[in-house]
């Protein structure tokens, strides 16, 4: 996940629903969530978004109302995207940064977090490619508050003065019931949280660690950037893209609460690199993954053998690569967000501010 700044203005808005006994049966309950930070989102069942505020350390799930339509009819091309959200808030477009996108499985409609004069905001693209600002009040919702967050405020780390708390949400998912949600979390650097939806209480989460292959050595301080739910021959895994690129695999049943694992280091993909999003699909009876970086192009990447693969323990030097191999997308270049739309096609958006769908290679 990366955010991109936007640069012009104008009004519209949009307040989505869903019956009260519907809402009721995932347990929403219709209010004004107190959401200071709209970052990664992701879609559950029945159009409801999940929103990962990272300022409030909590995960809020708003129900769309959003679950009618056809995503293997949705074909969209908006440029100017930066010109258009401006236009859509109603604020100057400096003031404007988008932080994530999702789509809608049920419908391919394409929904956007935003910051705008450090204010959160949600606005969808619907699929005749026209823009609306999603309704934060009066909605139908329910939330999570994480426990154990970085404290809210500027920090000395190796890197520099930080707010780890802007940090305390990098990523999340929903599967099978669950959502994940990766972080940084006080007293456990990298954290990945597993939370029964509808929510109760978020529990400490599990600290992972990694060995990094470009680095030459173990780590528990290295976040995950961007990662994905899979299954791999049966059993429910998590693929976590880390900077500088190691691809991690950690198996759902070593995820214990107040607990550390290490994963497996499948792949290096190159130092020097931000993963940015990550998605799998099939093609030609295959999985593959397709991965957005910072400054490695799109990468898709083979999954075969992935299951037997011992995982790299020993350096990887020279900004080397190892482990799964990947073919870069040249065509796919300075993509910054992607999510599935359909079986064969995604939705992309670059740093020219484009958002388009594309025929997955």
């Amino acid at each position: 996940m990366r955010a991109i700044r936007l640069v012009p203005c104008v009004v519209t808005g949009l307040l989505l629903s869903m019956s009260a006994a519907f809402a009721a049966e995932w347990g929403l309950k219709e209010g004004t969530p107190e959401i200071k930070s709209a970052g990664a989102l992701a879609f559950g069942p029945d159009g409801i978004l999940f929103v990962g505020d990272a300022k409030g350390a909590t995960v809020f799930a708003i129900g769309t109302g959003d679950t009618k339509g056809d995503p293997s009819k949705v074909q969209l091309n908006v440029s100017g995207l930066n010109a258009k959200v401006a236009e859509t808030l109603g604020v100057n477009a400096d003031k404007i940064t988008i932080n994530d996108l999702a789509v809608n499985p049920l419908t391919g409609n394409v929904f956007l977090s935003v910051s705008k004069a450090g204010s959160p905001a949600v606005v969808k693209v619907a699929n005749d490619g026209k823009l609306s600002q999603v309704g934060l009040a009066k909605v139908a919702f329910q939330k999570v508050e994480l426990p154990n967050a970085p404290e809210d405020k500027e920090v000395a780390t190796k890197r520099g003065p930080a707010n780890l708390r802007n940090q305390s949400i990098t990523d999340l998912a929903y599967a099978e019931g669950k959502v994940y949600v990766s972080g940084v979390a006080g007293g456990s650097p990298s954290n990945v949280r597993e939370i029964p939806f509808p929510f109760t209480d978020a529990n400490a989460g599990t600290s992972v660690e990694i060995y990094h292959g470009a680095h030459g050595r173990l780590e528990d301080n290295a976040v995950v950037r961007t990662f994905l739910p899979i299954n791999i021959d049966g059993e429910a895994s998590l693929l976590a893209g880390f900077t500088c690129t190691p691809l991690v695999k950690f198996p759902v049943n070593t995820l214990k609460p107040g607990e550390k694992t290490r994963g497996t280091t499948v792949a290096e993909l190159g130092n020097r690199n931000q993963p940015l999003d990550l998605i799998v699909y099939k093609k030609d009876g295959k999985d593959f993954l397709l991965m957005s970086n910072s400054a490695r192009g799109v990468m898709k990447i083979s999954t075969d053998g992935i299951t037997k693969n011992p995982g790299i323990t020993a350096p990887v030097t020279g900004g080397g690569v190892a482990g799964q191999t990947y073919e870069t997308i040249k065509e796919l270049e300075g993509v910054v967000q992607l999510d599935k739309l359909n079986a064969t096609h995604a939705v992309i958006v670059t740093n020219a501010f484009e958002l388009r769908t594309i025929a997955l290679p």
